[in-house]
């Protein structure tokens, strides 16, 4: 961690430098802290920074989950899943988190400072000091989260921990050596962080005259015209108070969890915060009809879907290149297993059974139509071919080359764009893409997990129930209506199976899997399966991928570099 400091002080010298017009001798610049704090473009780089590392949809986890394998022998959440994993190895490893809580805890004290000029006019300068140091402060708290949610366990001690909490910048000769929290005080203290930037940040960019936020609009000469320059939707990509709200709604839902504190009292708090924002939206009637595919087109990915999206970048295809089918250019690399496509319900919405239908030789027939969206199966058209992926299906076929063809019989659909054609030379038709950090779907899910542990699946939180929310999610889907299996679901458990179920579906491919196993204290160990076409017959295989977790990976590892240097920051069983 020290290391990261360095780091960070050598940058603060060197943005101090190139902010200056000209590069006088080093005596005549006020280089550092000092300089920036009087700079401010220079000290809000140092607060952009804590906009780096922001986790998006496209860690491909799932990798080492039930839901998919990865083609690439030496990929590393493949080598996670075989048995690898352990403090020195954890591609999952979040600890490096910290080193933009250092960033935004070193822009605070420039706030603290109070030197640095973002206007000449005083109420613009005290509105882009509040907005900025709210800025500060969520992200602090969403960076800790990052730390909690990837290192959280339970100690040597048998002790449930949580994190080392940073509030300052430590210099490089500083004081490292802090024992982690326990885990409630480390969901307390980023509770506390977000609460505050709650009080500093505007619910949302570019709001008008009549719905700005009391703690702006109470301000002494409050001046509507200089709050716009300030709060305009220009700044729409950065954090709000409703992104804020949102996450407090995921760290309570993750703190109330089964393998963490099991916890009314936050599942109250998540479902309290999630219904607050959507019912701004219109509650269930607010659900995107797109936006299980908000990935599809630039509509989608500008629609209503989006709660806390990066800028969409340029025409590219580094996604499709990796995910395609060999047949189509592509390298397949992240193949869907059977376990995830037998999760899919029949279209009536009951389970994928041969009692209710399922026909093992005819395996996509009248299947939820999410299946089709999001997995390439055996026979789909994608990418502008037919892909085959059983007896006679060339480089798609199971096995045919190793990392490029299949593994399970299936190749990734969802995430990538439909309309990207990769060319025989390796050029394509790109299209364009943009990081997610928050969708609505998942806060929708969020609400219906947590209201469901209160109450059951009727229980209502602001008007809205776990059953509204998964009969419009469902609806939404293309399941037949109406929606008979949702209707016999009365008691919590069979919710909550349904719920789990849901969010697997929806959320596939974004990150997610990989976290919601280990929180709700789920098998690690399940064989990744397979389905063939041999030419007669679909076979199971049963076995593609053996896992190999220990017992005691559901909690993950501090770094082992991390523990050697600093005596105080005990380690989670089993590591």
């Amino acid at each position: 961690m020290k290391n990261l400091i360095k780091y960070i002080v050598i940058v603060l010298v060197f943005a101090s430098m190139i902010a200056c017009d000209t590069l006088e001798p080093i005596d005549e610049n006020r280089l550092g802290f000092d300089y920036i704090t009087t700079d401010p473009n220079a000290a809000e780089g140092v607060l952009l920074n804590g906009y780096t590392g922001l986790v998006n949809q496209y860690s491909f986890s799932e990798a080492a989950t039930d839901d998919a394998v990865s083609n690439i022998l030496n990929n590393n959440y493949k080598r996670m899943a075989l048995g690898e994993l352990n403090a020195q190895f954890n591609p999952a490893s979040r600890w490096n988190s910290f080193e933009r809580v250092f960033w935004v805890n070193q822009f605070l004290e420039i706030i603290e400072v109070g030197e640095t000029q973002w206007s000449t006019d005083p109420l613009t300068n005290e509105m882009f000091q509040m907005r900025m140091k709210g800025e500060a402060l969520a992200l602090r708290g969403l960076h800790h989260f990052y730390v909690l949610q990837a290192h959280a366990g339970i100690g040597t001690s048998g002790d449930l921990l949580g994190i080392p909490y940073f509030t300052e910048f430590i210099e490089p000769d500083g004081n490292f050596n802090i024992p982690r929290l326990s885990f409630e005080a480390s969901v307390q203290a980023i509770m506390a962080d977000f609460d505050e930037a709650l009080n500093l940040l505007p619910t949302d960019y570019g709001l008008g005259a009549a719905e700005v936020d009391p703690w702006y609009a109470d301000l002494e000469n409050f001046d509507y015209d200089k709050y716009q320059l300030v709060n305009d939707n220009f700044f729409d990509l950065r954090i709000s108070g409703r992104i804020v709200k949102a996450l407090k709604a995921r760290l309570a839902l993750f703190a109330a969890s089964p393998s963490f504190l099991d916890s009314q009292d936050y599942y109250e708090i998540a479902a309290n915060n999630a219904a607050e924002i959507l019912n701004t939206i219109g509650g269930v009637s607010g659900l995107d009809p797109n936006g299980n595919e908000f990935y599809k087109s630039d509509d989608n990915i500008l629609g209503s879907e989006m709660l806390w999206r990066g800028s969409i970048g340029n025409n590219s295809f580094n996604y499709e290149k990796r995910m395609f089918p060999p047949s189509v250019n592509g390298n397949g690399e992240i193949n869907p297993t059977h376990n995830f496509v037998m999760a899919f319900p029949m279209q009536d919405g009951y389970p994928a059974t041969e009692a209710n239908g399922f026909d093992p030789q005819n395996p996509y027939a009248n299947r939820d139509p999410r299946l089709e969206k999001y997995v390439v199966v055996n026979g789909a058209s994608f990418g502008g071919g037919t892909i085959n992926t059983g007896v006679g299906g060339g480089n798609d076929r199971l096995d045919s080359i190793p990392g490029q063809s299949t593994t399970t019989g299936y190749y990734l659909k969802k995430l990538l764009h439909p309309d990207v054609r990769i060319n025989n030379d390796g050029t394509a038709s790109g299209k364009r893409h943009a990081n997610v950090y928050f969708r609505y779907t998942e806060l929708f899910l969020i609400l219906a997990e947590s209201a469901n542990e209160i109450g059951g699946p009727d229980y209502q939180v602001n008007g809205i129930s776990a059953r509204d929310v998964i009969a419009a999610i469902r609806n939404r889907a293309g399941i037949a209506q109406p929606d008979s299996y949702l209707a016999s679901i009365t008691s919590k458990e069979d919710m909550r199976e349904l719920i789990r179920n849901e969010r697997r579906i929806e959320l596939s491919f974004e990150g997610h899997r990989f976290w919601d196993l280990r929180r709700w204290g789920l098998p690690l160990n399940e064989s990744a399966k397979g389905y063939f076409f041999n030419g007669n017959n679909y076979v199971e295989l049963p076995s593609v991928e053996i896992r190999n977790f220990q017992p005691f990976a559901t909690y993950m590892p501090i770094p082992n570099s991390e523990t050697v240097k600093f005596s105080e920051l005990e380690q989670n069983n089993g590591w």
